[in-house]
């Protein structure tokens, strides 16, 4: 593994960068987001589905919200920072638009009692009961953390130059998987997945993967049959 650690780094837009940090709510100092395993049972969060440990992101590819992400432009690795962002440049605005009333019934078909508080998914968007009652709801669509100011604090490891690891990050976070082994030899990368993907998934990785890792010219998405065959035997 090729990782740049022998003296700090300036990063830029379309570095693999891997970070640890922990998002707070700034008013009520709640964490909300962390990479470490001790602050999330500090905060009481479920980390039984989670892994913690530091990961790597692609800086300017959606992989961090935002105003994180603009702010880690020439940062330098090796370093330590607190960074506030305005609701502006976290998770949004409240959007009044964004809460609607909604009519009992809609829930009914679905076999739900609206509660205040639940979360609900109406054609396709999430959102939370804030108001039931009298045959109508009123849902919030906004994301949760909308409206409010939060404070990162982040730790800037290294930058990644293996092709192979930026590789593995990059389709790990894109699809909230860790079944995912990859090869790279002579500009071709073998990735392998213990389920089959789509093909159009594959396709837009594919496109995706050639943009952000240059070097690499060809990529080649394989099953993992014989982990397969593992599970169902036992």
């Amino acid at each position: 593994m090729a990782e740049d650690k022998k003296e700090n780094k300036t990063i830029k837009k379309g570095d693999f960068v891997q970070v640890e940090y922990t998002g707070r709510l700034k008013e009520e100092d709640m964490v909300f987001d962390t990479t470490s395993k001790e602050e999330a049972k500090k905060a009481g969060m479920d980390s039984q589905q989670q892994n913690f440990g530091p990961v790597t992101v692609c800086i300017g590819e959606g992989q961090l919200i935002p105003g994180l992400e603009k702010e880690l432009e020439g940062k330098e690795t090796g370093n330590e920072y607190k960074i506030k962002l305005k609701p502006e440049q976290a998770f949004g605005k409240k959007n009044a638009q964004l809460i609607k009333t909604i009519p009992s019934s809609a829930f009914k078909k679905q076999n739900i009692v609206p509660q205040p508080g639940m979360q609900v998914n109406i054609d396709g968007s999430i959102g939370i009961i804030k108001r039931a009652g009298g045959g109508r709801c009123l849902v919030d669509f906004n994301h949760p953390l909308s409206g409010k100011d939060v404070v990162y604090d982040v730790k800037l490891n290294n930058i990644i130059t293996d092709d192979k690891e930026k590789i593995k990050s990059y389709i790990s976070l894109a699809l909230n998987r860790k079944d995912i082994s990859v090869d790279v030899k002579d500009k071709k990368a073998e990735i392998r997945t213990e389920k089959e993907l789509p093909k159009q998934v594959t396709e837009k990785l594919s496109e995706k993967l050639k943009e952000i890792v240059p070097s690499i010219k060809k990529i080649e998405f394989k099953t993992e049959k014989k982990k397969q065959k593992k599970k169902q035997d036992k």
